[in-house]
């Protein structure tokens, strides 16, 4: 019986960017439609707003990996849902309580886990390709770094906020009562800073090689 040929290698399918940045964009619209507080909302979701025009105009020059694409998507859907509830009254917050027994809505500390988890890989991602640092021992160090300097910025726009708006800046503060929220938020960032560069490290690299290689590949075709 002659043996059958070995079935060719075939490189997993890729998730065009296009749909990561759809599906943002929708996101922010549905949430923009009767939102407890228009102003929480805007604060909320101004980084969405920058963020995915600015990709999409930067990406010709500087395309992102699947990878950072997918956790870009997810994040901005976490931050306009937060924007549309208010944090401290997100639904799906309130069943999480109800069912665990917790003291308060946790949505605000998964919404700040987030902010730790996906801006790592960016970070990672921006340092391993505009920097010496890739295969460096100071590359996750840095990253984490960067994170939580981000997410420093980020409370002390928020001190700015209250002082500014009184009262009506708790729903973007969604303390709910907690006087050490601010280190709990910067704590989920490390947290969630330190999670994502263990998980993600390796699936990381790959993706930032096989970009590389596609990326080099359109600059032959073109140049020849």
């Amino acid at each position: 019986m002659t043996a059958l040929p070995p079935a060719p290698h075939t490189a997993p399918r890729r998730v065009p960017p296009a749909l990561f940045a759809g599906v943002a964009a929708v996101g922010l619209a549905v949430s923009a439609w009767d939102v407890h507080d228009r102003t929480t909302w805007l604060l909320e979701t101004v980084w969405v707003l920058i963020g995915l025009p600015l990709v999409v105009l930067v990406w010709r020059r500087f395309p992102l990996t699947g990878l950072l694409c997918g956790l870009l998507a997810a994040h901005a859907l976490v931050l306009v849902v937060g924007g549309h509830y208010t944090y401290a009254q997100v639904p799906v917050g309130d069943w999480a309580r109800d069912a665990f027994g917790l003291s308060r809505n946790p949505y605000d500390r998964f919404g700040h886990l987030m902010q730790g988890f996906v801006p790592a890989v960016l970070v990672r991602e921006l340092l391993s390709r505009t920097s010496p640092l890739r295969g460096s021992g100071w590359l996750a160090p840095l990253s984490v770094c960067a994170c939580l300097a981000f997410s420093a910025s980020f409370e002390l726009l928020e001190w700015a906020a209250a002082e500014i708006g009184g009262h009506s800046a708790d729903a973007f503060l969604a303390t709910q009562g907690d006087v050490w929220d601010t280190q709990w938020d910067m704590f989920c960032a490390l947290i969630g800073a330190v999670l994502s560069l263990l998980l993600l490290s390796r699936t990381h690299d790959r993706q930032l090689v096989a970009l590389e290689a596609r990326t080099a590949a359109k600059y032959s075709s073109t140049v020849s």
